[in-house]
């Protein structure tokens, strides 16, 4: 699936969720999220790689973790991501694949994060605490991009809709490398 992503670092998240009160918008419950991020072993930013991402999903403490194994690819041209999400079963197995083709990890990013899906837009807003990030909180906007679509068009009614509600400090990077 192709993707347009957007993240910014969020000023004041207590005046950005009330604006999306006021536009009676609502986050899901916060749940806990867990990446374990994979590259080639001759990764290098910039270059186009793929990087595997082991994700740990938890919605409450009674309840099951979830993981599945995410292919994201930045086409870093186009500004368009290339992402494919498959469920696990088997955490323990699938990394010592990982491993095998010749993948090593560099880094592991913990989140607690809301989520918001914008129906008529068809996209979903992500808000994000970094752990050991204290006072850092991002809000991510993300979009599937059709065969019809323009990347220009979807990116920029992205920025819209969170300049919309005050956001415009962006962040081209991902959490691993902030």
């Amino acid at each position: 699936m192709k993707q347009i992503i957007l993240k910014a670092k969020l000023e004041n998240r207590d005046n950005f969720e009330d604006q999306l009160s006021r536009a009676n918008l609502d986050f899901t419950p916060i749940y806990w999220q867990h990446d374990r991020i994979y590259v080639p072993r001759n990764y290098r930013p910039n270059q186009n790689y793929p990087r595997l991402i082991m994700r740990t999903d938890l919605h409450a403490i009674d309840e099951q973790p979830t993981y599945s194994l995410i292919l994201r690819r930045h086409i870093e041209d186009s500004g368009v991501d290339i992402v494919e999400k498959t469920p696990v079963t088997d955490y323990v197995s699938t990394v010592n694949i990982i491993m095998q083709l010749g993948f090593e990890q560099i880094a592991e990013v913990s989140r607690r994060r809301q989520e918001l899906k914008l129906e008529e837009e068809g996209s979903i807003i992500y808000l994000d605490d970094i752990d050991g990030r204290d006072d850092e909180h991002y809000v991510k906007i993300e979009a599937d991009l059709r065969d019809t679509d323009s990347v220009a068009k979807v990116k920029s009614d992205l920025e819209k809709t969170l300049r919309a509600f005050g956001e415009s400090n962006f962040v081209n990077k991902p959490y691993f490398e902030l």
